[in-house]
């Protein structure tokens, strides 16, 4: 079960060092919006970059970036965070650490314009503010997707039933659950699966090598 996290702490940072560096940014960040208005406050999240589907903010595309590190509330921070912590650290070992921060942030940049390209609106005042992890968090999920569809022998039934699971009750509750940006989350299953495959196609002689 590749889900199953056995390393001490030590251990965690040394294999997983941009996990925990993700991790570290979005507490960061959380603490810098805490101390300068509230991370619920919607103003302090425009002014830290969250997206919003109205112009100008819409056209400013480091928005896309820069909102993946934000979170509306600690428990948006926990739960990404944990999501983070215990389901990411997989791929980050078979990608290596660039790669994996590559799809990462590529699947997080572009579950945030789908979000924008879908719901943007041409005709009000004040739009849809966006911010969280879950888009690039979902583009790992799609990584392990392609992995558990396409690339089977890498891995076992178990974790497979459980990223199965994992994925239909996310998709369920990204559904049912209000304020919750499903365009960002399917954005970024879908994304985190194409990225992933070229990914392995385009860097495929380094993975070979472990590079």
């Amino acid at each position: 079960m590749i889900f199953i996290r056995y390393e001490n702490w030590k251990s965690y940072v040394r294999y997983y060092p941009v996990t925990c560096l993700l991790i570290l940014a979005n507490v960061i960040m959380f603490i810098l919006t805490v101390i300068n208005g509230g991370s619920t406050n919607i103003q302090t999240l425009i002014d830290f970059g969250a997206i919003v589907d109205v112009s100008p903010y819409k056209e400013e595309l480091w928005r896309y970036l820069a909102a993946i590190f934000l979170h509306n509330g600690f428990s948006h921070l926990f739960f990404n965070c944990f999501a983070l912590l215990v389901f990411a650290p997989p791929l980050e070992r078979l990608l290596g650490w660039w790669r994996y921060a590559l799809l990462y942030v590529a699947g997080g940049f572009l579950a945030n314009l789908l979000t924008i390209a879908i719901s943007a609106r041409s005709v009000v005042e004040v739009g849809t503010v966006s911010v969280g992890a879950s888009g690039a968090i979902y583009a790992i999920y799609g990584a392990f997707l392609y992995i558990a569809v396409i690339q089977r022998a890498m891995m076992d039934e178990g974790s497979r039933k459980t990223l199965y699971g994992l994925l239909m009750i996310g998709i369920i509750m990204s559904f049912a659950t209000p304020n919750v940006n499903w365009v960002a989350h399917l954005g970024g299953l879908v994304s985190g699966f194409f990225v992933y495959g070229l990914i392995i196609r385009i860097f495929k002689k380094s993975l070979r090598q472990g590079r």
